[in-house]
């Protein structure tokens, strides 16, 4: 592929503004293209609940059907569920039209293998390649594929979450739950599995809307303060919070100390790798060092990637690894799926808690060594890109690791970050420490720096 003709996909799937940055005719265009890469069989297809999802869904199921792809439609869905389906339910692939944590503006394309995974970076070429090349298969009048609904997806879904799960263990100890799903699709599964597990659950922004009117699609620290006072007013004994499209989870423990992904991920790690000493775990090269010290615990392996779930769910097939997950709040759990999946990781969280008997403050403080991190994004011109990240690595110092941007180790415990955003014209930057103090003070260096270089 020529690079005057550019990439469509970033890091997770295809981002864009309907309407501003994309039409419709694209949509039908990609949806010939991802229908001539999978050549033959039925395409599952569904959709966060964002307000542009229908017509998008309507669109792309157009342009599969043109290339002669059957098609089954699952309606608003979780991410998670659409991908448990494509594999269960016997499809050939599937698509889940979704932005999933981006502002309600976006929406976006993602595709997923039959394995139930997304596809795999060198197949995204290919399906770039087809729509660029203009070599979408144009099926005849007689060879337009078909369209059917597909109710089960959601049911099937959460079936098997209960099956990879002690859900006798999860309901004796009798939960009080505070659940904020942020109006997105966890609004229509989340609930029903907590009310499986013999939780008393109590939700907030539990009414699915794709303006995300409640507190966004980004379930960050920040924006969580709602469901912390939830959990203290209740005595609950944690929160739990979505992306739009509910595949990523973030907790708060009892006491509403809200943690990152790679917090709470390390927790699992540490519970797992109990039960399985010596098995691989992966994570990106943005999560924090704590998961280090958990595997060392366990006599267990990290493995370190790009950011980008496709990157950790395709690591973990390839190097056969128990578990993975992000600083973002995905968490992967090949035994169920290798996908990151709110649901999976809140049943799984719950055993943890359940089987162990502690609370979650208890069990974090028990299993997780204490780091301080700090992460922030900057808005930048995508022409400005490379020129900001030359001026980064000039200006810092320490060990320098180039998986993806550039994450410089300022001495044995303190790092930052620095790398460009896959779905946006924005440069995140993340750094941890030991003290916030110091945290703050690196990640605030970092900033001007980038700003400069803008």
């Amino acid at each position: 592929m020529s690079s005057s003709q550019g990439r469509l996909f970033g890091t997770n799937g295809i981002r864009f503004i309907p309407g501003v940055t994309r039409d419709l005719d694209f949509v039908i265009k990609i949806g010939e293209a991802i229908g001539t890469y999978f050549r033959d069989g039925e395409i599952l297809v569904g959709r966060d609940g964002r307000t542009s999802g229908e017509a998008l869904s309507l669109a792309l199921t157009a342009g599969l059907m043109s290339s002669g792809r059957n098609v089954a439609e699952a309606g608003v869905v979780p991410t998670p569920a659409l991908q448990f389906g494509v594999k269960n339910l016997g499809y050939k692939g599937g698509v889940i039209i979704t932005a999933s944590h981006n502002p309600s503006e976006y929406n976006g394309v993602k595709v997923v293998g039959p394995d139930g995974v997304e596809i795999p970076r060198l197949d995204e070429q290919k399906v770039e390649k087809i729509f660029h090349d203009g070599s979408q298969n144009r099926a005849n009048w007689k060879d337009v594929g078909t369209a059917r609904d597909e109710p089960s997806a959601i049911r099937t879904y959460l079936q098997g979450v209960l099956s990879r799960v002690n859900t006798k263990a999860i309901s004796e100890r009798k939960f009080v739950v505070v659940m904020d799903p942020g109006n997105g699709a966890q609004c229509l599964a989340a609930p029903f599995l907590l009310d499986s597990l013999g939780c008393k659950l109590i939700t907030i922004n539990s009414v699915l809307d794709g303006r995300f009117p409640g507190r966004g699609p980004e379930p960050i620290p920040e924006l969580l303060g709602d469901m912390v006072a939830a959990v203290k007013a209740s005595n609950a004994d944690l929160g739990v919070a979505y992306d739009g499209d509910g595949d990523r989870a973030l907790f708060c423990d009892e006491t509403g100390n809200v943690y990152w992904g790679d917090q709470s991920g390390s927790l699992l790690a540490d519970y797992l790798l109990e039960r399985n000493p010596g098995a691989a775990v992966v994570t990106p090269i943005s999560s924090s060092q704590s998961i280090e010290a958990v595997a060392k615990k366990r006599n267990a392996k990290v493995i370190r990637t790009r950011v980008g779930s496709v990157d950790v769910s395709r690591t973990i097939i390839e190097r056969k690894a128990f578990f993975g997950f992000e600083e973002n709040g995905g968490c992967i759990y090949p035994a169920h799926l290798p996908v990151r999946d709110g649901a999976m990781t809140t049943a799984l969280m719950l055993e943890c808690l359940a089987v162990r008997g502690m609370s979650f403050s208890r069990a974090i403080s028990h299993s997780v060594p204490k780091f301080y991190q700090s992460k922030t994004k900057v808005e930048v011109s995508s022409q400005n890109v490379k020129g900001i990240m030359r001026a980064v690595e000039k200006q810092s110092d320490g060990k320098m690791e180039k998986v993806d941007g550039i994450k410089a180790w300022l001495d044995e415990r303190t790092w930052v970050l620095v790398r460009p955003s896959g779905t946006e014209p924005i440069v995140r930057i993340f750094a941890e420490a030991e003290t916030q103090e110091r945290v703050e003070s690196v990640l605030k260096k970092y900033v001007k720096m980038v700003k400069r270089a803008s």
